[in-house]
């Protein structure tokens, strides 16, 4: 049995332990398993669209329990209980995009110039495994659920070890929205039961967003085995602004964007590139703005406020990265103050003057930090935001939209925007390159990760 802390809620807002829930035994992962193999016999015999009006009513599901799902990761991981509850409402959306779409999304195709005699039949695979983060604990499982349940496949869920009750609460949707015992699971598995149920024959593949180092275990197990896997990992995303004929604004929705989940987010817009021209501008309007915040009292609160980050050890971290960057000779010019704990409040913070012998150069600040770095030219933008080894996603602005699209066409990404911090919607593929993974989770491309692509022959 593992040596780590079991599942728990812990509110980052105040250190204090609320709820532990005890780590499955191996004989429930083994339960778990035969269940979902059990179940997907039926499961996959059940027509599309009765599989799909199930989904659906899970997608309802999401959306009017969205205020009560907020309150619940307000306290296992300190979002604010308005932003937890748009998540549970776009995690909705998503379950809606493939109960409304799978059908179509699934359905077969002829092969050109073979009409009438070959097919590629788009089939499920069987039990496929998701290991999902804290960082947005609705929405993560949304994009992988609902595509496999839509296909087909059965789906046995491992949430982080501090989202025990939001991962329960995703099982009860599912549980009434209509799904057949073992189709849909959540199991509070530890990491050797994990590689456990990846060596499994019953388990056909596996899914994790998280880190490089939980990437690069279940990669690992997963070749080892020969299982289909589906990798989301860290980012460290370019934010290239070229020109604006309005830097305050440009600032804003820069800032805005840095601020989502309070910078716990893979693709945001960590490394911010700025032309000579507006750089100054740029960061100062920046540093007005991360002045101005204000620790979140309670469970909401509007634009000007901020929460605590996941976990005490997380604000420590981004701490300690700071401390290293301003000790090699980098600018902080607001923020970056943690308190005495045992709380998880990060002071927004803005960071110039990085260089290559600083941590920060080329690791991710998964956190409310701006780092701002000055290029004089667009090749030297490009140059920059190449230079590390993520690709999740980048964005590029100018006002000569030509010069932007030039510029994003050679980033090193899976999500080149112009002009927008990020493409966004459920029918929006996302996913990421280098070291930022592979494979791809919504939109058409998400649902068709998990299935055996089979060729269907007739010779006529």
């Amino acid at each position: 049995m593992s040596t780590t802390p079991p599942y728990q809620v812990t509110d980052p807002a105040t250190g204090e332990v609320i709820e532990t829930f005890p780590f499955a035994t191996d004989a429930e992962v083994e339960e778990a398993m035969e269940r979902s193999k059990k179940a997907y016999a039926a499961w996959r015999s059940t027509p599309i669209e009765e599989r799909s009006a199930i989904v659906k009513r899970a997608a309802d599901l999401f959306t009017e329990r969205a205020a009560e799902l907020g309150k619940i990761i307000r306290t296992e991981m300190g979002k604010k209980a308005s932003s937890g509850a748009g998540e549970a409402e776009f995690s909705g959306e998503i379950t809606a995009y493939y109960a409304d779409h799978g059908p179509e999304l699934l359905a077969e195709t002829d092969l050109p110039g073979h009409e009438g005699k070959a097919v590629i039949q788009r089939l499920p695979l069987g039990p496929v495994l998701g290991v999902m983060p804290w960082n947005y604990p609705y929405y993560q499982v949304a994009r992988f659920a609902a595509p496999n349940l839509v296909a087909g496949n059965t789906v046995i869920l491992k949430h982080a070890e501090n989202c025990p009750r939001s991962s329960a609460a995703i099982a009860k949707i599912f549980e009434e929205a209509g799904l057949p015992d073992g189709v849909y699971q959540n199991i509070y598995a530890t990491h050797e039961q994990i590689a456990t149920m990846i060596a499994d024959p019953r388990v056909r593949a596996v899914s994790l967003t998280g880190s490089e180092r939980a990437g690069t275990a279940v990669a690992e197990a997963a070749g080892r085995n020969l299982k289909k896997v589906v990798l989301e990992l860290g980012g460290s995303d370019p934010y290239i602004i070229l020109d604006s004929d309005d830097i305050d604004e440009a600032a804003e929705t820069a800032w805005a964007t840095r601020m989502e989940n309070v910078g716990q987010v893979c693709n945001g817009n960590k490394r911010m590139i700025v032309n000579e021209g507006v750089y100054d501008d740029f960061v100062a309007s920046l540093t007005k703005r991360a002045a101005a915040m204000k620790p979140l009292e309670g469970e909401d609160g509007d634009d000007t406020v901020y929460s605590p980050l996941v976990a005490r050890k997380a604000a420590e971290a981004l701490r300690a990265q700071i401390e290293d960057a301003v000790s090699k000779g980098a600018t902080l010019h607001a923020g970056g103050e943690i308190s005495d704990g045992p709380d998880a409040f990060f002071a927004p913070a803005v960071l110039t003057g990085v260089t290559p012998q600083m941590r920060a150069y080329t690791e991710e600040l998964f956190g409310p930090v701006a780092v701002v770095y000055k290029v004089s030219t667009d090749e030297e933008a490009v140059e920059l935001a190449n230079t590390v080894e993520y690709g999740l996603g980048g964005a590029v602005f100018s006002t000569d939209e030509a010069r932007a699209i030039a510029v994003a066409q050679q980033l090193e990404v899976g999500m080149a925007n112009v002009n927008t911090p990020a493409g966004e919607g459920a029918d929006v593929p996302f996913g990421g390159t280098k070291r930022s993974g592979f494979g791809r989770e919504l939109g058409p491309l998400g649902i068709d990760e998990f299935l055996n692509k089979r060729l269907f022959y007739v010779e006529r």
